[in-house]
């Protein structure tokens, strides 16, 4: 390959030849000795401007420190925030436990169950072989798959404790209605003396309707209220003697005739079994004895049924 050079000043040409040596020669000087070039002009003016500006290299440093400590304190402050948020969530869920352990142990007692059936003191009973498979071979949760796991938990408990406040309302109100319907004989030692229904009166030796049963007994002897209930009468009564009254709500009223003495006053409330009186023969009485009415809607029944109830 020739190359013809011209040249101006003296107006003569040259002839260039390019042989292929020389043409390789010619591209690697331009591929490789530019390039370097221009680095090594970059490199002498970096160094010249360092050299010319010593405490650039410091701000910059500095500045990119600055930087990531900003960072390193908000990521900081961030986790700090998520474990405050996550130790009150646990709180709430220990103060959830708590109620509901105690809560159990309440419907434990008023269902009756047998001590150590329910233990809320302690943790349930769990067990079983370890697992071989791979997939099982555990492995640390997550923060996603904990907080949801968390949130699963909160929910779970919430729902147990409103299921189990309302198997408490049903407990009490089945307690309640246990409590306050008549059941059983308002004494603690005697013997029954005279039916409900139609007899013969023991004072006029006519056939008269009884409202009643009668209970003998021991003078002074305990008569006891049958159900839970409020006093509504405690005094003297034409044909009673000293009689004893208490309402027990739902239409239910008991009445308790001839005493000797009262233990009680209107307005007290009186429990199921408490003693009321001691057995007398006050009134039209023939001995001590009390008479045991049962009224259901203000009318007298025959407390045969309330009485055997308690069997």
């Amino acid at each position: 390959m020739n190359i013809v050079v011209l040249r101006r000043n003296k107006g003569s040409s040259g002839l260039l030849t390019l042989t292929r040596h020389r043409l390789i020669s010619l591209v690697l000087g331009t591929v490789i000795v530019l390039p370097a070039a221009f680095i090594g002009a970059g490199y002498y003016l970096g160094v010249a401007h360092m050299k010319a500006n010593p405490d650039d290299l410091n701000l910059a440093l500095q500045s990119e420190l600055d930087a990531q400590r900003l960072k390193i304190e908000e990521v900081t402050r961030n986790a700090q925030e998520n474990m405050d948020a996550l130790a009150l969530r646990l709180g709430n869920l220990q103060s959830h436990v708590v109620r509901l352990d105690a809560l159990g142990q309440r419907l434990t007692q008023m269902a009756n169950l047998d001590n150590g059936e329910f233990n809320f003191e302690q943790p349930p009973a769990q067990g079983g072989p370890l697992s071989n498979s791979d997939d099982m071979a555990g492995s640390s949760m997550n923060v996603p798959d904990f907080l949801q796991s968390l949130q699963e938990l909160s929910s779970q408990i919430e729902d147990r404790s409103q299921q189990l406040g309302v198997l408490e309302d049903m407990l009490m109100t089945r307690n309640l209605q246990a409590e306050v319907v008549p059941a059983g004989r308002p004494i603690t030692r005697g013997w029954l003396s005279s039916y409900y229904g139609m007899r013969t009166d023991p004072f006029s030796g006519r056939r008269a309707h009884h409202s009643g049963i009668d209970f003998a007994g021991k003078e002074g002897s305990d008569v006891v209220a049958v159900a839970a209930g409020v006093v509504t009468y405690s005094g003297k009564r034409s044909g009673y003697g000293r009689l004893v009254e208490v309402n027990h709500g739902k239409g239910y009223v008991t009445r308790y005739g001839h005493n000797k003495e009262h233990l009680v006053e209107v307005g007290d409330t009186v429990k199921k079994g408490q003693v009321i009186a001691r057995m007398g023969s006050s009134g039209r009485s023939t001995g001590p004895h009390v008479h045991f009415e049962v009224l259901v809607n203000g009318r007298a029944v025959d407390p045969k049924k309330y009485i055997l109830a308690s069997k």
